[in-house]
């Protein structure tokens, strides 16, 4: 992501042009010395809403993560005593990401509402075999 900074030109035309977060962040830095490093800390965060399956149109789970990794661990490890370990859920087949907790966390909920069918053409426009999506992660 990146932000727009404006600079007038000599012939007093404005022009507008990229800037990097860590560029504004090294200028900052100077004013408030750990406000930009945190705030560049969680601008580079990523959540994850993911969908586990029992098998092909198997049994489904959507959850929310900041570590999609440690999450699919978790499940595939069975630590949590819930949903997932109940019903044998551990294949991971389809995810996405964003640098914004609210957006996640609105389509977690989301997707939660609705229709079974919807949910499976999702999985099924980017992984229609149904395959281990977190056998990448090894």
């Amino acid at each position: 992501m990146s932000f727009l900074r404006r600079q007038v030109k000599s012939d007093g035309y404005q022009i507008a042009r990229p800037e990097p977060v860590e560029a504004r962040c090294v200028q900052k830095i100077f004013h408030q010395k750990n406000t930009c490093e945190s705030s560049l800390i969680e601008f580079m965060k990523n959540y994850y809403v993911y969908i586990l399956a029992s098998g092909k149109n198997g049994t489904l789970y959507i959850g929310v993560t900041n570590n999609l990794e440690r999450r699919i661990d978790e499940h595939k490890g069975k630590v949590v005593d819930g949903f997932t370990k109940k019903y044998n859920i551990s294949t991971l087949v389809y995810f996405e990401s964003t640098d914004d907790v609210e957006s996640a966390i609105s389509r977690e909920k989301a997707l939660k509402m609705w229709k079974r069918q919807w949910k499976l053409s999702l999985i099924e426009s980017i992984n229609p075999n149904w395959n281990d999506l977190s056998l990448d992660f090894y």
